[in-house]
């Protein structure tokens, strides 16, 4: 019997959810997955009820309840090896890139948030979304080079591969461009826990309105994959 639940939603938008669901699938650690799909705009009241912030993620563990998805990683890392990559060099450079993606990337997330299900035409990047792409690129490129690869952080798949898996569905759906690693985005989709989290994501039916209209109304939808 799985000791931990953890409470996601849907599979098309949630890329906070995403982080911890696909770490420890990767990492096999037993879990029951508990889905509360958003159902309107706004679900905060009735999330309230399992989550004291009104957002997914959460992991419980028996009467304990750990919030977001960076304090559910390293609540895992206390009691799970491989959540973090073994050598000192590679754990202080993943430590440090997972919380450069928690509190930061903001041009990123607003211009190109995930939708797994759909192909997207390229548009100019304003001036903040081209940083934020660079830098994510560098990042790439930088860790595959120090750490030798396959995964960001060397032999094993990390934190570190989970905080940035959002990242590879919006390069694929937006095509972004992060130079040489994109080697490691093909990569992390052929996973076989993002496979399930895709699989899952195309069988949905709920389409969060706002979003899904602003990029028919722009034309941008150039292919939908989804049920």
């Amino acid at each position: 019997m799985a000791a931990y639940t953890l409470v996601t939603a849907n599979r098309n938008y949630s890329s906070w959810s995403l982080r911890p669901w696909v770490l420890m699938k990767a990492l096999g650690i037993p879990f029951a997955d508990r889905i509360e799909p958003f159902t309107k705009p706004s679900n905060y009241e009735e999330f309230r009820a399992f989550s004291p912030t009104g957002q997914v993620p959460v992991l419980i563990d028996g009467a304990r309840t750990v919030w977001d998805s960076l304090g559910i990683v390293l609540y895992l890392a206390d009691r799970h090896r491989g959540v973090w990559p073994n050598s000192d060099e590679a754990r202080a450079f993943a430590q440090s890139a997972v919380t450069e993606m928690h509190g930061g990337f903001s041009a990123l997330r607003s211009a190109c948030t995930m939708n797994v299900g759909v192909r997207v035409e390229p548009v100019a990047h304003s001036p903040a979304l081209a940083r934020d792409i660079a830098r994510i690129g560098e990042l790439f490129e930088t860790a595959l080079d120090r750490f030798g690869g396959p995964w960001l952080g060397g032999a094993t798949f990390t934190a570190l591969d989970a905080f940035y898996a959002p990242v590879a569905f919006r390069v694929r759906t937006y095509g972004l461009n992060v130079g040489r690693g994109l080697g490691w985005v093909e990569r992390v989709i052929d996973h076989p826990a993002m496979q399930e989290w895709e699989a899952a994501a195309l069988a949905e039916e709920w389409r969060e309105a706002s979003h899904e209209e602003e990029l028919a109304a722009a034309g941008r939808i150039v292919a939908d994959y989804r049920a």
